[in-house]
């Protein structure tokens, strides 16, 4: 049986909530973790109607890219369509998840699926953060050093760009002296003991800290290991929002504008002033994204496409980059189809199915 924890806790562990943004709200938000699934839906917002697309599909769980909760519910009256579909969720027993920011932030997430059906090469993430690196450092026997090491490293420890297993590593001596309750690996009970060790050092992605601790624990000889665990401040280019990366060919502004249009389906585009310059490295963020205008300008890119653009946002272009408004649901559109496409490879039995388009923003 697979249980609708057991997709949750696979998608946890693709799109990490850790690194979703503080405000956002991910996870399992409606239903039952131990309900088995007997159908998946994959949407981009969770409806009434989607909710009957899950039913007629079979469904009863459905992945939601934008969280059906995003703040907190004080009432469950049916006010609001989040309070009637939350309800009636509950009525026909089905699940909802939701990965959202945490999606955005993975370097094959939203940003980059919607860069590639633009054609960019050479992606990269426009913004990324600090604070995701943490660093352990513990003390080893020399004898037992490359068995905890390499525990460690089967963990995911010592990952550095495109090297694994890397750790440092420093000798010295421990000292220690053992209670009368206490059972020693070396030394005896009362007697204070000096033991040649290894200083270890790794560094690992902060949403493993309890897998990897967890590893150096049980690999470790002693029964009471020392150890520290560190934040880094060093930058995690592999995590963060938005993509940066070049177009096969510059072409020209009202050329790329077409190809926005062409590619992401979108009847009319906003943007800022032309400036008369050919585009060729281009910044993106999906969804809404005025916030990386500075990033992309600092980054040299050409053009910025992104959604939900205000009026004053325009003005920041100063004529250094073109700004392009695709839309907030135009340019995260690609998002149910690959999650789709990723549940599906780990579950090949489970039918998985793709909800009709929810954007609630129409053109005329």
């Amino acid at each position: 049986m697979t249980a609708v924890r057991d997709i949750a806790a696979f998608l946890d562990e693709q799109f990490p909530p850790a690194y979703a943004e503080d405000f956002d709200n991910t996870g399992l938000l409606v239903g039952d973790p131990s309900a088995e699934v007997t159908g998946i839906l994959v949407t981009h917002d969770t409806t009434l109607r989607v909710l009957d697309e899950a039913r007629e599909a079979g469904a009863n769980l459905i992945v939601s890219f934008h969280p059906l909760i995003f703040r907190g519910l004080k009432s469950l009256t049916g006010k609001t369509y989040v309070e009637r579909v939350v309800m009636e969720a509950l009525r026909r027993g089905m699940a909802v998840y939701s990965p959202h920011t945490a999606v955005d932030k993975h370097p094959r997430g939203v940003s980059y699926w919607t860069a590639r059906a633009l054609g960019l090469e050479e992606i990269r993430i426009l913004m990324p953060e600090k604070g995701h690196i943490y660093q352990l450092v513990t003390y080893v026997p020399h004898a037992k050093a490359e068995q905890v090491r390499t525990a460690l490293f089967r963990a995911g420890a010592g990952h550095i760009g495109e090297y694994e297993e890397c750790s440092y590593n420093l000798e010295g001596y421990g000292t220690f002296k053992p209670s009368d309750a206490a059972n020693p690996y070396v030394g005896e009970k009362g007697v204070r003991h000096r033991e040649p060790e290894t200083r270890v050092s790794v560094i690992f992605p902060r949403h493993l800290e309890h897998k990897v601790v967890r590893a150096m624990i049980e690999a470790h000889p002693y029964e009471e290991p020392a150890y520290e665990v560190f934040a880094t401040r060093n930058i995690h280019e592999e995590i963060g929002l938005g993509v940066i990366g070049r177009l096969p060919d510059a072409m020209d502004e009202e050329a790329f504008l077409r190809l926005v249009k062409e590619k992401l389906h979108v009847p009319v585009v906003r943007h800022s002033e032309l400036r008369g310059k050919p585009v060729r490295i281009v910044a993106l963020v999906g969804g809404s994204g005025a916030f990386g205008i500075d990033a992309a300008k600092n980054a040299g890119a050409d053009a910025f496409v992104s959604g939900d653009f205000k009026y004053h946002d325009f003005f920041k272009a100063e004529g250094q980059i073109l700004l392009v408004d695709a839309g907030h649901y135009e340019s995260e559109q690609f998002t149910a189809a690959k999650l789709a496409e990723i549940i599906s490879e780990k579950f090949p039995n489970f039918a998985v199915a793709i909800a009709q388009p929810t954007n609630p923003v129409k053109y005329f």
